[in-house]
């Protein structure tokens, strides 16, 4: 018999573990509230026009693509990324840093994470500013134009969790399970040829965070393993190349009799990962003659899952 837990659950559990990533959620969160108070301190000292309001917040928290406006409040380049005036703008954005921020989290490290929602999101200011006073179609509004919101942050942590452990996958309504490389190639697609139709400086910036996500991904995989020089280099080399694109902890299983769920599933694979490490990193510390037989049996059974 199945037991399917209650969202609502998670989402208590997920609050009261004061995780980073539960810590970046409640920011935008309270910045969001602020907004809005800010509005009712605005309503009760006569000035109903939300016109108003808006314009003090994005005055002094949102990124603007003029440089010269830039130099005048450079700290927008950080607070930007904690901005949200539209309520389903914050809403999506977190669900989708609340989503994929726990499948980060699964695999690297709070301090990487942080690391990635910063610098994804400083990424995606500097493109955003960069395309605005570079490409012509964009001069007539550089003056006025801004940006907000987590989108690039969050999108930078969807790219590079989504090449790190490619073969990670989560079941989507009526489409069933699907890897999450695929979602964040065509989030990317998307954002490219949308930048024509309208919130062109969002989908910039969205290209910018997820550029910087896919760079991350790609050094952390590559530095992965720090293999002491001599044989054991030879060796551990010539284990990553046996087992591929699996360093990352992706495996592809058989389906038993009742079908997995996805916490069963990517728990599976993240085990398996867990295991891989370990011996891959008593490799670097004794050698292939240091593994038990068990061990060298392990890492035979892996490579060979690995077409």
């Amino acid at each position: 018999m199945s037991y399917m837990r209650n969202p609502l659950d998670d989402i208590k559990y997920f609050f009261r573990g004061a995780s980073l990533l539960s810590i970046l959620v409640l920011i935008n969160i309270g910045v969001w509230l602020l907004t809005k108070a800010l509005y009712v301190v605005f309503f009760l000292y006569n000035h109903p026009d939300t016109a108003l309001a808006d314009s003090w917040i994005l005055h002094f928290l949102a990124l603007p693509a003029s440089p010269v406006l830039l130099s005048s409040r450079p700290w927008t380049l950080l607070t930007y990324m904690f901005l949200h005036l539209d309520f389903w703008h914050i809403l999506f954005n977190m669900l989708w840093l609340f989503w994929f921020g726990r499948i980060f989290m699964e695999y690297l490290s709070a301090r990487r994470l942080l690391i990635v929602y910063i610098a994804g999101g400083l990424a995606g200011g500097l493109i955003y500013i960069a395309a605005y006073n570079i490409f012509p179609v964009f001069q007539p509004v550089l003056q006025t134009s801004i940006a907000l919101g987590a989108s690039a942050s969050v999108m930078a942590i969807v790219t590079a969790i989504s090449f790190y452990v490619p073969d990670y996958s989560i079941r989507l309504l009526f489409v069933g399970r699907i890897r999450i490389l695929y979602l964040a190639v065509i989030l990317f697609i998307f954002d490219f040829f949308a930048i024509p139709t309208g919130n062109s400086g969002g989908h910039l910036a969205h290209i910018g965070g997820a550029v910087f996500g896919f760079i991350f991904a790609v050094w952390i995989r590559k530095n992965k393993f720090s293999i002491s020089p001599g044989i054991f280099n030879r060796i551990g080399r010539s284990l990553k190349s046996m087992l591929g694109s699996r360093s990352s902890g992706s495996y592809s299983y058989s389906t038993a009799a009742r079908p997995k769920s996805d916490s069963e599933y990517n728990a599976e694979k993240i085990s398996k990962q867990k295991r891989i490490d370990s011996i891959l990193e008593k490799i670097s510390h004794g050698g292939y003659d240091s593994l038990t037989k068990e061990e060298k049996e392990f890492l035979f059974k892996s490579s060979g899952k690995n077409s």
